[in-house]
């Protein structure tokens, strides 16, 4: 571990001023006090270990990055999924702001911190249960540092009509944000969940939010998480989930900015009969480097994964992608399936791909697998001989990758403001004419006598 005291010291400091001036009840202070503790033992990740091998986490932990504004008004624009029709609370800077939120029917949502103040059971008995700091730098951090957030309970029975949106807006000048999400389905219920991440200004800033979800016993959740961070700013996100027993969760994650995405997506499916779905849609261009963790543990017998992750990379862009299911000694007839599809646009975009299978049990069915490809010349100059320009054949072939991640969004507009997220991004992922070249030396290899 690299040493890193006076980072380390300055998030310290940020720590002690907010013990000072924040509230709460005694158990959470004395949760803050362990967490901090915990992240100065760790220390910030570095390559040299496994979990981190191909991400360098430097930008952050020499940022020096302060507290942001949670009273600044954002600008008009700044909502990714502005117009979506849902209930919807704003959060800016990692503030809760009722000014920006709306009203909701048949659901206890609202700020966490107020949850907190009132001492509210459903808090104490489920906050940071789930997304253990005890391994993780960066959950130990959002923990130590945590002040506000979205608590949601979903009252057992509910079947919400319109998603539940929670904005998570940053502002730029060095700053940070931990953003903090409980959410507690009940049982025989049926929801949506979005979570978007967007900023604004001119400056660098780092996001470091933890959600929490539980679904209850025959619950079933879509959660999506969409990620639209301004270039050159931070994004390291943790998800942890835990499934009970005949529960459903399909979760979606949508990654389309940043300097430096990390996210760790887990689900623990811990009763019998849970099903559990990951897809991931994954975009990089320049310099960008986007990391995907994720873990399905079955922790029960008779359970069933699927996750599908695709990505696409130009320009001088790095992924990673580390998928792990775990099949507990228990949790006989499991049934999962894995897979990651990349499509690189540039000769110097990379991806360390990592799927990995874990099994203890003897009564399984289990598959996984990766592959990495590039645009297939001759499907683009079968487009061009139909009359169909090189740009667009190029973003025809892209969308049709990107469909088998997307197509399977319920939500129509959500699914909408995805694709167009897609187009917009195309531009700089793969220069027009490097598409043309593509299609030029298509049509040399169909002339060539074998």
């Amino acid at each position: 571990m690299i040493e890193l005291k006076e980072e380390l010291q300055s998030y310290a400091s940020c720590f002690d001023r907010l013990q000072q001036r924040a509230g709460g009840p005694a158990w959470l202070r004395q949760l803050r006090v362990a967490a901090m503790a915990r992240f100065t033992e760790l220390g910030f990740p570095t390559r040299r270990q496994e979990e981190w091998k191909y991400t360098s986490v430097a930008p952050v932990a020499k940022g020096a990055f302060a507290f942001g504004d949670g009273l600044i008004q954002p600008p008009e624009g700044v909502d990714p999924l502005a117009g979506l029709d849902c209930h919807r609370l704003a959060f800016v800077n990692g503030r809760f702001r009722a000014d920006l939120s709306s009203v909701l029917d048949g659901v206890e949502a609202g700020s966490l911190s107020a949850a907190l103040n009132t001492g509210n059971e459903l808090v104490e008995n489920h906050l940071a249960r789930y997304a253990s700091y005890q391994n993780h730098p960066f959950v130990a951090l959002n923990t130590a540092l945590l002040e506000d957030g979205a608590a949601v309970r979903i009252p057992a029975g509910t079947i919400l009509e319109k998603p539940l949106y929670l904005l998570w807006l940053s502002s730029g000048e060095q700053t940070m944000s931990h953003p903090r999400s409980l959410i507690v389905v009940g049982a025989g219920s049926q929801v949506s969940i979005i979570e978007a991440y967007a900023g604004f200004g001119e400056g660098v800033y780092f996001t470091n939010p933890v959600s929490e979800i539980v679904v209850g016993e025959n619950s079933i959740v879509e959660y999506y998480k969409v990620q639209r961070e301004r270039p050159g700013c931070y994004h390291v996100a943790t998800i942890q989930s835990e499934q009970q027993r005949g529960s459903t969760l399909h979760s979606h994650s949508a990654s389309f900015g940043a300097a430096l995405v990390r996210n760790d997506i887990n689900s623990v499916l811990d009763g019998e009969g849970a099903e559990c779905v990951l897809d991931g849609l994954y975009t990089g261009g320049g310099a960008q480097h986007i990391d995907n963790h994720t873990t399905l543990d079955h922790a029960q017998p008779h359970c069933s994964t699927r996750e599908y992750y695709h990505g696409i990379l130009g320009g001088r862009a790095s992924g990673v992608f580390s998928g792990r299911i775990i099949v507990r000694k228990d949790a006989q007839k499991t049934d999962a399936i894995q897979s990651n599809k990349n499509l690189l646009l540039s000769e110097e975009a990379s991806i360390n791909s990592k799927p990995q299978l874990e099994i203890y049990a003897d009564d399984v069915r289990c598959t996984h697998g990766a592959t990495v490809g590039q645009l297939d010349a001759d499907a683009l100059f079968y487009l061009r001989s139909r009359g169909i320009r090189a740009e667009e054949a190029r973003n025809m072939l892209i969308a049709a990758f990107a469909g088998g991640v997307l197509d399977r969004i319920r939500m129509g507009a959500l699914r909408e403001r995805l694709e167009e997220m897609l187009r917009q991004d195309l531009q700089s992922l793969l220069p027009v004419q490097q598409a043309a070249g593509h299609a030029s030396a298509a049509r040399s290899r169909l002339h060539e006598v074998p």
